[in-house]
This record gives C-alpha cells, sequence and structure tokens, in this order.
C-alpha cells in the first residue's frame, strides 16, 4: 500500500522572516512531508514593508538548507482555497503567548467553516523565540536598535537598507 504524502501550509506575511518563523517552519517538517510556506500578497489587510518578492527571496534564503521538503510561494484571496491548490489539509499556525491564541482560534474555526476538510496545528516555537515578532523588530530596526540576534544575517541588512536615511 502507498503512503501518501502529507503537505501542511504555513501561511503568513513574513515581513520580515525572523528566526521564530524558521523554528516553526524546521518543527513543521518533523510532522510533515512537505511544508508550503504560503506568503501573503499585499493585498493582505497587513501593510508590509518588504515586497512579495523580496519577502519570498528571504524565506528562499533562510530555509535553502531544507532542500526537497520545504516549497515557498505566495499566495493572494482565501488561504483555504490555496491550502487545496497545493494540496494540503493541515494550515500551521503558530502561537506565541495567549495573546496570539485568541486571534488564532477564531481565524482557526472561521476556516472550518470555510473549509471543514482543512485542519488547522497550533505550533510553539522555541521558549527563545516565543516573543519575536516581525513588527517588533522593524520597531527596533527603525529606532537604530540591534536585531542580530532576531533574524538571519541578510533580512538585519535589508531593514537597516530599508531605515537608512529615514528619521527614527
Amino acid at each position: 500500500m502507498k503512503k501518501t504524502s502529507t503537505v501542511g501550509l504555513y501561511p503568513g506575511t513574513f515581513d520580515p522572516v525572523t528566526y521564530g518563523h524558521i523554528d516553526l517552519i524546521r518543527r513543521a517538517i518533523g510532522i510533515f512531508d512537505e511544508v508550503v510556506v504560503a506568503v501573503a500578497a499585499e493585498g493582505s489587510e497587513k501593510s508590509p514593508l518588504f515586497t512579495v518578492e523580496e519577502r519570498l527571496q528571504f524565506l528562499r534564503k533562510a530555509v535553502r538548507a531544507l532542500k526537497g521538503r520545504v516549497r515557498i510561494l505566495s499566495f493572494d484571496g482565501l488561504v483555504v482555497k490555496f491550502a487545496r491548490k497545493v494540496g494540503a489539509t493541515t494550515m500551521i499556525r503558530g502561537v506565541r503567548m495567549i495573546s496570539d491564541f485568541e486571534y488564532e482560534f477564531q481565524m482557526a474555526l472561521t476556516n472550518r467553516k470555510l473549509a471543514s476538510d482543512i485542519e488547522t496545528i497550533f505550533l510553539m516555537p522555541h521558549e527563545s523565540y516565543a516573543y519575536l515578532s516581525s513588527r517588533l523588530l522593524k520597531e527596533i530596526a527603525r529606532l537604530g536598535g540591534d536585531i542580530r540576534p532576531f533574524v538571519p544575517r541578510f533580512v538585519n541588512e535589508a531593514l537597516q537598507r530599508k531605515y537608512s536615511g529615514r528619521c527614527a
């Protein structure tokens, strides 16, 4: 009997990717045969600092060592429709703190109403990344703080370029 491969979908804005995101991707690989990281297009409710193409490049570079197990794609529209398109039966959501859970739980229940065949699982990042958020790191970088411990070198450099010449 042939085993079917499992595909998990990890959607997000990833603006920019952090070590917390990378940690969740590695954890998801332990559960799924393949993980599709889905980068939300600019049309989402958030206003990303980086373009979709920049965020895709950051992620591809960040997970380069996980060849063959991770696909990085962009999407727009309903995430449950995209999950079906890529063959994912499970969505992966990161939960850092209790404050994340309420929003994520509400979204998971709504997605279940839209697509009862797609499950949502919540993964917790390693405790050393539990407090990280892209929003917070962008603010620290904008104000001239050191974010090197929280993001890959190329992301730090890109943030420095974005904020150089801007007033804090």
